[in-house]
């Protein structure tokens, strides 16, 4: 097994509901010298492919279709000529983005990505969005969990289209019977793990967030 994770951080806005954000995102690169997998490639499109490089993109995959998460994917994907992945429940939020394209591939529930000896599997996890998706990666104990799980808790809910309860949901029975060693790759600030999450999730189903 050759596959490895890279890091890379850009900054832009976030809008949705009349509002408009400054936010930085992770960029998740999964892969090795010769091809890997793009996971959200927010904002920069031409710093994301000299991170890449030469090698071969064989997706890129969206967690969700939030507009800092697709607003410059498409531009991407043009610009390294790979399919991009999206699952279809997040589709309203695409068009007001893109009304006149569609993603190339829609993302469904346990979707296999096989990358450098490994593979991603997508597990759906609505409630930041209705099409959330996160990216388990189990050969190298990581799963990519975009805007669903953060370090210190759930993803948020206050706009439109998101679920305080779905989203406890996803996380509870989707991300939490993960290992408690699996890594979390998160869509905007520190990682964190399963087992350092499992407390916090607990604190806000106390609270009634």
């Amino acid at each position: 097994m050759s596959a490895r994770i890279e890091n890379l951080v850009t900054s832009g806005t976030f809008s949705l509901d009349g509002g408009t954000w400054d936010v930085d995102n992770n960029v998740w690169i999964v892969g090795d010298d010769s091809k890997v997998i793009v996971i959200d490639p927010a904002h920069n499109p031409q710093a994301i492919a000299e991170k890449v490089g030469e090698r071969t993109v064989v997706a890129v995959l969206l967690t969700h279709g939030h507009d800092d998460h697709i607003r410059y994917a498409q531009e991407f994907a043009h610009l390294v000529h790979a399919p991009l992945h999206l699952n279809p429940a997040d589709r309203m939020l695409w068009d007001a983005v893109f009304p006149d394209q569609a993603p190339d591939h829609e993302i469904v529930d346990g979707e296999e990505f096989p990358i450098a000896g490994i593979t991603l599997n997508a597990i759906y996890t609505p409630g930041h969005s209705p099409g959330s998706t996160c990216f388990y990666a189990k050969d190298l104990d990581t799963v990519f969990s975009g805007d669903t799980l953060f370090n210190g808790g759930p993803g948020a809910t206050g706009r439109s289209y998101s679920d305080f309860g779905t989203i406890i949901e996803s996380i509870r029975e989707k991300l939490l019977t993960l290992p408690d060693t699996t890594r979390v790759c998160t869509g905007h600030g520190d990682d964190t793990s399963i087992g350092a999450e499992k407390p916090h999730l607990q604190e806000w189903i106390a609270r009634g967030h």
